[in-house]
């Protein structure tokens, strides 16, 4: 079974990085450390800020974190992950070399989807790491956590700042090394996993394309869907590193998608991000189908009787199911958290999705005579083939299959980009007073209620919804809007984020 060209997990080398001593300026230790941090998903930062001794630095600082909460043993085993991004390679080196030195067994799981790495990490109670920035463009990247018990929470989070902080003080080694190679022992468990969530040849007769682009989960996708039965055509491999967003797909990544589907026919085209726990599915036009449909889907797939999703899901969630729904903060950190609190009261079948498509499952499922095992991380693979099902077994389109579920028509998209400084002041500003909320939105509509559970959600007077929230871990703006049909919701957006761009044109802050 080949489940990746050598060439996809072959190690890059990498210059061998000098130690920083402590004499060095607290100007340059602050701008390459200090200035990262933790947001909805892991840390995040510039290349030129964490490549090298701030690796290094939060690498050993999860590491002592791991050890002191007595989460591993000494000589505990850490799994180390990476996607295709072209700093991956050099920071993944120098995590390895700061786990070594901090008394830990680093294994190398090379270029692979983060859920793939989770999964593993579990089955064997290993702690994991994940070089990844995602979706954001090649010059950032980050570090995404693991316990063996699962992702890092917001607790795990303050204790590896608090560490660091204290680290920082210090000289810090950030010489890279090298580890034993178990990609394989991953990717054959992760294809086992995704080759039994749907009947034999449940895919026959779908002819799919997957955009592969610079996405860890490319050749993984090929291989599953193709042992369903699908016929399954490559489509833009690339080998520079490109960002793509399935919350926010750009204009240029839709135009490939249409003109793809029409070139070659297709039923449907998937792909991920950068490393594979965000999917993105488009119909037989090349339309993007929104990622919280896709979570949702998965949900009714595995008859789940919870779900648990941020506020920035569509608010047609409630009445799609027979299920309970429990609203948070963005980030996975949060959606774990809920889907904690709904297995204490009792749900037994318990699914969590992102607006972006990534879906968790936070108990074991029944799932065509085989147990699917909780993996309590976003999983792209999950929710494309259970839409690629639902599509399949019912001889219906995917377009058709998005317009049964008569979500409100929703759109999303964000200003790259956008300094924090300028989205907390605005953020500031429309929080202050109801009035200043009242004219900032004035020339789109009147305002009836507020969420401020996690940015500003607004229900405007004629039901439209208008939700301004700054990323949790990128220099980005996004804005999610839901109206009555889908030229309304492109309005919508259109007028939210020239409302954002013109604020930060004229205020002063």
């Amino acid at each position: 079974m080949v489940l990746h060209s050598k060439s996809d997990i072959k190690r890059r080398t990498f210059k061998v990085c000098r130690t920083i001593p402590f004499s060095e300026t607290e100007t340059w230790r602050k701008r390459n450390c200090m200035s990262l941090k933790f947001g909805t998903s892991g840390l995040r930062g510039l290349v030129i800020d964490l490549e090298g001794r701030a690796s290094s630095l939060y690498t050993t600082a999860f590491a002592r974190h791991l050890l002191e909460a007595g989460l591993l043993p000494p000589g505990g085993m850490v799994l180390v992950g990476q996607d295709f991004r072209s700093s991956s390679p050099s920071i993944a080196a120098t995590a390895i070399g700061a786990l070594a030195r901090a008394g830990l067994s680093p294994v190398d799981c090379g270029a692979l989807p983060t859920p793939a790495l989770a999964l593993y990490a579990s089955s064997i109670g290993a702690a994991c790491l994940m070089v990844t920035g995602s979706h954001i463009p090649d010059d950032r990247n980050g570090i995404k956590f693991y316990r063996p018990d699962g992702e890092i929470d917001k607790s795990d989070e303050a204790r590896i700042t608090a560490i660091a902080a204290e680290l920082e003080k210090s000289e810090i080694d950030f010489t890279p090394g090298t580890a034993p190679d178990r990609s394989q022992d991953a990717l054959v468990k992760f294809v086992a996993r995704n080759s039994v969530l749907l009947p034999v040849d449940a895919l026959k007769g779908l002819k799919v394309g997957v955009y592969q682009h610079s996405t860890v989960a490319r050749d993984l996708f090929v291989e599953v869907l193709e042992g369903y039965g699908a016929e399954v055509l490559a489509l833009g491999r690339s080998q520079t590193f490109i960002p793509v967003d399935t919350e926010a797909v750009s204009a240029e990544t839709i135009s490939f998608l249409k003109g793809w589907a029409a070139e070659h026919g297709l039923d449907v085209i998937v792909s991920a991000d950068g490393d594979g726990d965000r999917p993105l599915v488009a119909d037989e036009t090349g339309e993007p189908l929104r990622g919280d449909l896709l979570g949702l889907i998965a949900a009714k797939f595995l008859s789940a009787d919870a779900v648990v999703t941020p506020v920035t899901s569509n608010s047609g969630i409630e009445a799609a199911g027979e299920f309970e729904v429990l609203r948070t903060k963005v980030g996975s950190p949060f959606v774990i958290a809920g889907m904690q609190d709904a297995a204490k009261g009792g749900k037994t079948a318990v699914v969590g999705f992102e607006a972006n498509g990534g879906t968790l499952t936070g108990s074991d499922f029944s799932v065509a005579g085989e147990t699917l095992v909780a993996l309590p991380t976003r999983d792209s693979f999950l929710p494309v083939l259970a839409t690629l099902y639902g599509a399949a077994s019912t001889k219906a389109s995917l377009s058709a299959l998005a317009a049964s579920y008569k979500l409100a028509f929703a759109a999303a998209d964000r200003l790259e980009n956008f300094a924090v400084e300028i989205s907390a002041a605005l953020m500031k500003h429309l929080r202050a007073s109801d009035a200043n909320l009242a004219v900032f939105l004035a020339l789109i509509g009147k305002v009836a209620s507020k969420d401020d559970t996690d940015g500003l959600r607004v229900t405007l007077a004629d039901r439209r919804i208008v939700h301004l929230r700054p990323s949790g871990n990128a220099p980005e703006m996004r804005c999610y809007v839901e109206a009555g049909n889908e030229a309304d919701a492109k309005t919508l957006l259109a007028q939210g984020l020239g409302l954002i761009r013109a604020w930060a044109q004229n205020a002063k802050y």
